[in-house]
């Protein structure tokens, strides 16, 4: 009788957690979505749907480790902060000669980073915000490990893969357009080419 009411008992409590992991998940990527375009509005830029899926997206990413360990108010300012530092890095990616055409390190890399380390700020047990600072210590220790070695990894693997296979086009080639230079065909008609778009 014991095993079973322990069974039930453990059941409900994953149950709960995978319960709150997924509301969590939910309000911060809702969160981030508005966060990313109200953060556009007022810098003057142009709402778009892509500007929404990218700020859910980022809530997703920054969400990730903190999911099954925060309630639904850290959550929200997860995907809050996450939004805003990440917006902000987009900016910063276009005012540099970066090749990321993606985003993918604005977006993934520095949400990653700040759900990482507000994980370790709004854990219901152990968090920087409950008074303890061991959890953010070891994450941030984590985080310049793991960091450097995705960075040397990379770098290495990047240097392997170039002296076989060239990763980068020539110039001329990049001018021409990737999809005619690599794959001989055109995606979109050419500007001057009089050509219209059904809409």
């Amino acid at each position: 009788m014991s095993q079973c009411g322990g069974g039930i008992s453990m059941s409900s409590l994953r149950l709960g957690v995978a319960a709150s992991a997924f509301l969590t998940t939910n309000t911060a990527s809702a969160t981030a979505m508005m966060t990313w375009m109200l953060f556009d509005a007022l810098r003057g830029r142009k709402l778009s749907a892509m500007g929404a899926c990218i700020g859910a997206v980022v809530g997703l990413v920054a969400i990730t480790p903190a999911a099954g360990f925060v309630d639904v108010g850290p959550s929200m300012a997860i995907g809050f902060i996450a939004a805003i530092v990440s917006n902000w890095a987009v900016h910063m990616r276009t005012q540099s000669s970066l090749d990321d055409t993606l985003d993918v390190f604005p977006c993934h890399g520095v949400g990653g980073i700040v759900g990482m380390l507000l994980t370790a700020v709004f854990a219901q047990q152990g968090g920087l915000i409950t008074g303890e600072g061991h959890l953010f210590a070891m994450h941030a220790i984590a985080l310049v490990g793991v960091s450097v070695f995705a960075f040397v990894g990379s770098f290495l693997l990047f240097k392997i893969v170039d002296a076989v296979i060239p990763l980068r086009v020539e110039e001329a080639q990049e001018d021409a357009g990737l999809d005619l230079s690599q794959h001989g065909e055109r995606l979109c008609a050419p500007a001057d080419s009089g050509a219209r778009v059904a809409a």
